[in-house]
């Protein structure tokens, strides 16, 4: 099976002719593999992503979290499924699994509160005749590098709350690990969210770079090895993200 990836919201199939090997560790054997895909893979979603904000960023928040409250429905619904997916590429018990599944779930219930959470705040009078306000704005397109130990929580650390905001996003799985986050895609397929809002590509380091290096990319969220974190951090600063 090849994994797909996720722009503007349609499943494809990238054009690469380079799959990494997921293997089930309990047996050994292949069952799935995922694109090494191109840079233009990669473009493909940003400018998709670029497309869909500047209508997200001005739709009311408390719309904004509609398609979160669906997602949670539906990843509780077959969080079974989920699990049993989780269990099989990564190894993991299947306690453990649905543990995993859970956060992530917890942290997309969360998010369901931005509309209260990014509030902003006001102060009467903080001198003579001048009153002091601060406003809560998206930014733009954000994207993830995410790690192969928690498939299902630790991405969910990040884009719910991303595009609750105002922001899009692009989220980049571990290559060994891909199939959780397909699964969990076509539930977001379904929730209604415009397409280009949040977007899935596959790939290893070339996708990496590309983030880092992307001029229409404003942040990313990592979590890995710190070795590699340094790497993630100066390129980002580099490009000023």
């Amino acid at each position: 099976m090849k994994v797909r990836n996720y722009i503007n919201g349609q499943f494809q199939l990238s054009d690469t002719k380079d799959f990494f090997d997921v293997h089930d560790p309990s047996n050994g054997r292949i069952i799935a593999q995922t694109p090494q895909s191109s840079v233009n893979d990669l473009d493909l979603a940003v400018s998709s992503a670029m497309l869909a904000f500047e209508s997200w960023r001005s739709t009311p928040a408390v719309d904004r979290v509609q398609p979160l409250y669906k997602l949670k429905i539906l990843l509780e619904r077959d969080s079974d499924k989920i699990s049993e997916i989780l269990v099989q590429e990564h190894g993991k018990t299947l306690k453990e699994a649905k543990g995993d599944l859970l956060r992530g779930i917890q942290m997309c219930e969360v998010a369901c509160g931005i509309p209260s959470l990014s509030m902003g705040q006001f102060s009467n009078n903080v001198a003579s005749g001048i009153d002091s306000f601060s406003l809560r704005r998206p930014i733009g397109v954000f994207a993830g590098i995410n790690p192969f130990n928690f498939p299902a929580m630790v991405p969910f650390w990040f884009w719910p709350f991303a595009v609750a905001t105002g922001n899009t996003y692009v989220m980049k799985p571990s290559e060994r690990v891909p199939m959780t986050q397909e699964y969990i895609f076509s539930l977001i397929d379904e929730c209604g969210f415009p397409p280009g809002v949040i977007n899935l590509v596959n790939g290893g380091k070339e996708i990496v770079n590309g983030i880092l290096e992307h001029r229409d990319i404003s942040g990313v969220n990592f979590v890995g090895r710190t070795h590699v974190a340094k790497i993630v951090y100066e390129k980002c600063t580099q490009n000023r993200k």
